[in-house]
């Protein structure tokens, strides 16, 4: 699948205020700083489509953008440890809940993990989280430029290790560099499959 049209339709924390659930959605998600808006913008072929910070916690709202004018992709905001209040923490934590529980043209949720570090709390109960709620998801690494293949392997291999203690299955995996444009093809091509099915079950 090639992306011809992206455009923004609308950012807000009320999930009743999210557009109608007509076509498939993919909601991308991580801990903050992760790369999440660099890999959106690198998908869409847009320079700052998501606005991309050094500074963690820059997305604060679910935001959608229609693509191809037949499914949408949503930034939401990353988890973890930017800085911001406990207040908006909560917030977030509140609203993206919601949003992941009751959306019910959510087709995929994007966990994006950064591939230069090992296995993180965090990011294996929020995926736990998703697994309970029987929450369709796929586990995308970011940054695979940034250190040696052997390194990559070994903190993949420490996930694998940590989640079949408890998975019988395991996600299946991305693996992404916004920086040389990597796992496009791969992505889409996952997205594309995923909008047939959603046809299908309409």
């Amino acid at each position: 699948m090639e992306i011809k049209t992206a455009q923004f339709v609308i950012s807000n924390t009320d999930v009743s205020k999210c557009p109608a659930p007509t076509m498939p959605e993919y909601a991308f998600i991580g801990r903050s700083n992760v790369g999440k808006s660099s890999l959106i913008n690198m998908l869409c072929d847009r320079k700052d489509m998501a606005k991309t910070s050094s500074k963690p916690g820059k997305t604060q709202l679910i935001n959608h953008f229609v693509i191809n004018a037949n499914w949408y992709l949503v930034d939401l905001p990353g988890y973890g440890y930017a800085k911001v209040s406990q207040d908006l923490k909560s917030k977030w934590n509140k609203f993206i809940e919601q949003y992941i529980l009751t959306r019910q043209n959510l087709m995929c949720v994007m966990v994006l993990l950064d591939s230069r570090i090992p296995q993180q709390k965090v990011d294996l109960d929020f995926m736990d989280w998703l697994g309970e709620h029987e929450i369709p998801f796929v586990m995308v690494f970011t940054k695979t430029d940034k250190l040696s293949k052997k390194k990559i392997s070994d903190n993949l291999k420490g996930y694998k290790e940590e989640m079949g203690k408890h998975w019988d299955e395991l996600p299946q995996c991305f693996y992404t560099s916004a920086e040389k444009k990597e796992g496009k093809k791969e992505l889409l091509s996952f997205i594309g499959d995923a909008n047939k099915l959603f046809k299908k079950n309409a």
